[in-house]
């Protein structure tokens, strides 16, 4: 009986002593909004600490897309392709499975073919950056643009961004001297209408015709 006593009266002081500590808390929490002086509680009505930590976690981004050049603040986990799409408003490279593995977001950097969705923004200083969007002058289309068209290398067109910026680059990288190596070389881009066949004709034609890419 002592033992349970004693058990109890702890529970007590411990149930007491922890009201105790909360009151102490929330009194100290309106002491502290009593003492707030009036420019800081304005400051936080207007936001100001949620513009200033948003300065705070951001970094600088100049970069040049379709010849445009770009200076920004952005966030350091902010993919090219987020940036592409959500901040410069280009949303014809495509987020399809944004793993890397489906080729829809392939976009030109510096010259070269890479997946914007797994390449951070902030890695791309100073890059010269080509999307679909950049690939036509005016209204007259680009040659692999135009051959997709005449090859029907497309079906629901989610996907064809990315066939033919890597359709372009297969070229320019020299691996398609034959329809086998257009294969291989563009199996990182997944067509989900089956339009593979059309695709290669496409790419065989330009690579054929000694188009300028």
């Amino acid at each position: 009986m002592a033992a349970k006593r004693t058990i109890r009266n702890k529970a007590i002081e411990e149930e007491s002593g922890s009201s105790r500590r909360d009151f102490i808390k929330k009194s100290g929490l309106l002491t502290a909004l009593a003492l707030a002086p009036p420019s800081l509680v304005m400051a936080s009505e207007n936001k100001w600490d949620e513009k200033i930590a948003e300065y705070l976690e951001t970094v600088p981004l100049s970069l040049e897309v379709n010849g445009v050049k770009h200076t920004l603040n952005i966030e350091p986990r902010t993919t090219l392709l987020d940036l592409l799409r959500e901040q410069l408003l280009l949303t014809g490279t495509k987020k399809g499975c944004d793993h890397g593995q489906c080729g829809a977001c392939t976009v030109h950097v510096n010259g070269t073919r890479i997946l914007s969705c797994l390449s951070l923004a902030s890695m791309q200083q100073n890059a010269q950056v080509t999307t679909i969007e950049g690939l036509s002058q005016g209204k007259k289309l680009h040659p692999m643009q135009e051959a997709f068209i005449k090859n029907d290398g497309f079906q629901c067109g989610y996907c064809t961004p990315g066939q033919i910026m890597s359709g372009i680059a297969c070229i320019k990288e020299g691996h398609a001297n034959s329809r086998e190596e257009i294969r291989e070389y563009m199996s990182g881009n997944i067509c989900r209408c089956g339009a593979y066949h059309n695709i290669v004709d496409a790419i065989t034609e330009v690579k054929e015709g000694g188009k300028a890419l």
